[in-house]
């Protein structure tokens, strides 16, 4: 590669357990990168001798703490034309782990950046937890301090998409439980632990009964999948849609939009709802 030349960003999906989930491209990349920047060091190097792979390139660490003065560095490498190949510990970089702040610095500098598609628990968890997955969102690892936690829960109580969290192993039964308490003990979900390890165990049930079993302790990777909310039936009645309208004013919406909102979420004219609540108020 001559020095005007760009190197190439390179993120690269390592196993989330089985060594041999990785691909072939993967093990060529990693062999062929100049410069590895990896989440842990020492994880990486023994990744790479259970897949037989020599590593020849520059290595050097890339975590949460030294992420954005790292990414400069890196992008320095770039610019000289080296390639840059980021692994983390397991699953793809950038998701609720290093990655996001290189790309866009890679991006401002016109560095062209690819993908090494792979394991991902993300979408391992989702498609084994038996939930629905024609639609969802990645919530990554909830707030530590309980009263966040119940706050990013509420606002998430009314979505319909079906939900997927990371969770540490000795926070799971609290998580779980803050989970039936701001979406119900009935709503359904899926404990996945050690995903494609000898020790994978998937739990399936209400939420209140797997905040329950988690008090007995749980190890391992945690991903948590839960049911999005049930589509509410649809309100006509005269008095319930001025009813509607009253508690979204006392939210602090102004009536005009509680008003258009309403009549939106039950596939109604705005004039319709605005009947009701003049009714309601004569």
């Amino acid at each position: 590669m001559t020095s005007n030349e760009k190197g190439t960003l390179i993120l690269a999906a390592a196993p989330i357990g089985r060594p041999d989930d990785a691909s072939d491209r993967f093990r060529s990349a990693l062999r062929d990168a100049d410069v590895i920047a990896a989440e842990d060091t020492r994880r990486l190097r023994r990744l790479a001798a259970d897949l037989g792979v020599e590593l020849n390139a520059k290595i050097v660490s890339y975590y949460d703490a030294n992420e954005r003065a790292r990414a400069q560095e890196l992008v320095g490498d770039l610019l000289s034309g080296r390639d840059v190949f980021v692994v983390t510990d397991a699953g793809l970089p950038g998701v609720s782990d290093p990655g996001y702040r290189l790309v866009v610095a890679a991006v401002d500098q016109d560095v062209p950046v690819t993908v090494l598609p792979g394991p991902s628990a993300v979408t391992t968890a989702l498609v084994i937890s038996g939930l629905p997955t024609d639609r969802f969102c990645f919530e990554g690892f909830l707030p530590r301090k309980p009263g966040e936690r119940s706050s990013r829960l509420e606002s998430l109580s009314t979505e319909p998409r079906t939900m997927v969290f990371f969770e540490a192993p000795h926070r799971l039964a609290a998580s779980l439980g803050a989970m039936a308490g701001a979406l119900g003990t009935d709503r359904r979900a899926a404990v996945c632990r050690e995903l494609t390890k000898t020790y994978e165990e998937v739990r399936r049930g209400p939420l209140g009964e797997l905040a329950a079993w988690a008090e007995e302790g749980v190890r391992g990777e945690i991903t948590v999948v839960v049911a999005g909310a049930p589509e509410r039936p649809a309100i006509s009645d005269p008095g319930e849609l001025a009813a509607e309208v009253a508690a979204r004013e006392a939210a602090g919406l102004p009536r005009k939009q509680a008003i258009a909102d309403v009549a939106k979420d039950n596939h109604l004219p705005k004039r319709v709802v605005y009947d009701a609540v003049v009714a309601a108020r004569g």
